[in-house]
């Protein structure tokens, strides 16, 4: 008589509920670090736009008035595409802002308003703003 080898019904549902218990506890973590990630993420490309600014303004002598002029512009002087790809927009789906001349005196200042969209808020929510 052949033994036949396996699990149990029982064994796997201990198994079963053991994942479940480990993604309820690991889940709530990870999703937290998603918001924070995309805060990162529109730092580093307003950064991006800062240095391409700089040398929009070094090649024509004054900022542009938006970043779709970073990759195409019939200023005089202009030497660009000073960025490779179309101006993208910002995590949440949402185009960045360009000031020129900014609110406190900077020549500039770049936003994105966060997750909601909308001027203010808090944490996600919350304004992104660069200025240079």
């Amino acid at each position: 008589m052949k033994k036949v080898s396996g699990f149990t019904l029982v064994e796997l549902l201990i198994v079963i509920v053991i994942i479940g218990l480990l993604g309820s506890l690991v889940a709530p973590q990870m999703f937290g670090k998603i918001g924070s990630s995309k805060q990162s993420t529109a730092k580093a490309q307003m950064q991006m736009f800062e240095t391409a600014l700089d040398t929009y303004y070094l090649d024509v002598g004054e900022y542009p008035k938006s970043l779709q002029s970073l990759k195409s512009s019939n200023a005089r002087g202009w030497d660009g595409p000073y960025i490779k790809k179309d101006v993208p927009l910002d995590p949440w789906g949402n185009p960045y802002q360009l000031t020129v001349p900014g609110p406190n005196g900077e020549n500039y200042e770049i936003s994105s308003f966060g997750k909601d969209g909308q001027q203010g808020g808090d944490d996600e929510n919350q304004d992104i703003k660069v200025s240079g």
